[in-house]
């Protein structure tokens, strides 16, 4: 069908179809990506995407959730696994020689307090790759279109409010707001790639409705794929591969950002302790 070192096809015999569907699409630019050891995985999570994505020993994963950590660890694929958050990372200051943030910071509502612990940790010089949703992203979502189009404007702002809590998402900055808050907190942003087009994003939206049988066979027996066999995913392949095989868009619903540690001191409002 596809090869087996395929990243779509794999992701489809560990999570939800949605979810692959991203982490793929993010895991292949990342790996296009040198991350110089050691390597921070600034909130890991269970380690799923860094066993993919970053493919070196060498990194520490750090998250605030302990069962997440647990997780991680069965995966082996960390030198370390540390329970910590943004609020103060338990290492000294130029411990890293790289940084990954895949999807995590747009949950954390005092941003600048992430950002400049992660300058805090990272040697001058040194670089941050981190990925978000974009500015795009609610007006990309399927279901407020069609409200919008039905002229329901107010149904439209409560699926926003609705999407936005099961997505955990605090905030969506342009890349022009990125560029601000990252000369703020001592970084230097060195490009700024647009990815999952709004077709792309619809189908990861679906995609978390008919995924809700997967989240209840992950709570009753701590998978999210029933069966993992090629055949029995052809047809999920089939729906979803166009949307991973599709080029970048000029605009999309994510962004991945490189940004650079100058080594100037933080000019956020944060109290940065180096």
């Amino acid at each position: 069908m596809y090869p087996e070192d395929d990243i779509f096809s794999k992701q489809l015999r560990e999570i939800p179809a949605f979810r692959a569907l991203l982490r793929s699409v993010e895991a292949r630019m990342i790996m296009e990506l040198e991350f110089p050891a050691p390597v921070l995985d600034f909130g890991c999570g269970d380690g799923h995407f860094g066993h993919i994505s970053l493919r070196c020993f060498d990194a520490i994963g750090i998250d605030p959730s302990k069962s997440s950590l647990d997780e991680a660890d069965v995966r082996k694929c960390y030198r370390a696994l540390v329970q910590a958050d943004n609020q103060g990372l338990p290492f000294e200051s130029g411990s890293f020689n790289s940084a990954l943030c895949n999807s995590v910071l747009e949950h954390i509502s005092n941003v600048e307090s992430a950002l400049s612990e992660i300058r805090r940790v990272l040697n001058p010089g040194c670089k941050l790759v981190f990925t978000v949703p974009s500015e795009l992203f609610r007006d990309f979502l399927a279901v407020k279109s069609i409200l919008q189009k039905w002229r329901l404007y107010r149904l439209a702002e409560y699926y926003e409010i609705f999407f936005d809590k099961i997505s955990r998402h605090k905030h969506y900055h342009t890349p022009a707001e990125w560029k601000v808050l990252l000369n703020n907190t001592g970084f230097a942003m060195e490009s700024c790639t647009y990815y999952c087009s709004k077709t792309a994003l619809q189908a990861i939206e679906l995609g978390h409705y008919f995924g809700l049988p997967s989240l209840l066979l992950r709570k009753l027996t701590g998978n999210w794929i029933l069966s993992k066999r090629k055949k029995n995913l052809r047809l999920t392949d089939k729906i979803f591969r166009p949307h991973y095989e599709e080029k970048l868009p000029a605009h999309g619903a994510y962004m991945i950002i490189v940004a650079k540690h100058t080594g100037n001191k933080s000019n956020s409002v944060f109290n940065d302790p180096s």
